[in-house]
């Protein structure tokens, strides 16, 4: 009878801890749900801060098109994307297109001192902050459930219960760059 009583308890706890690592790459895997919703509604912002963007700077640089070409094909691509790993890309595209417009913006006085455009701007750049601490967020929550399925013993049961490897937020090669301005 006690033999199987230890039997039972054995189970029980072996069950109790597969049930903990499972609860705790669960919880992994929401937070970085939550944490990419909060990427998308910033980008959401973002694209809806743009058209009006960019119909300001049309009435003062008319020769600008290439530039305001770039940045609305850019947004639309960046509202069209659907999967996490476009949205990441279409955003980087995106970024790069605003900072060359920003860079261009520089070149038209008139531009600057407008206060629906140095609104804008702000609003833009206060989104871009919150889209720069939402992606830092992003790839902690990543990080963490990255670690959490790849460390011992959690690896033997990410794999029996499908739990993938992400992919964190990661600035593109132009991003990095200093855009180059042309007049």
């Amino acid at each position: 009878m006690l033999p199987v009583i230890i039997g039972i308890v054995v189970v029980i706890v072996i069950a109790c801890a597969i049930a903990g690592i499972y609860n705790n790459m669960v919880t992994k895997r929401n937070r970085i749900d939550n944490a990419w919703q909060n990427i998308d509604t910033q980008l959401q912002r973002r694209n809806d801060l743009i058209p009006n963007l960019v119909e300001t700077v049309k009435g003062y640089a008319k020769h600008e098109q290439e530039t305001l070409s770039a940045v609305i094909s850019a947004r639309n691509t960046a509202v069209k994307a659907t999967t996490p790993e476009a949205k990441m890309e279409a955003d980087n595209v995106l970024t790069g297109a605003l900072r060359q417009l920003f860079a261009v913006a520089e070149a038209y006085p008139d531009l600057k001192a407008n206060t629906n455009f140095t609104q804008l701007q702000a609003s833009l750049e206060d989104t871009e902050n919150k889209i720069s601490y939402a992606r830092q967020s992003y790839n902690d929550c990543v990080l963490s459930y990255n670690n959490a399925i790849q460390t011992f013993p959690a690896v033997i049961f990410a794999g029996i219960f499908q739990f993938k490897e992400r992919q964190g937020f990661e600035a593109a090669e132009a991003a990095r760059q200093a855009p180059t301005v042309k007049f």
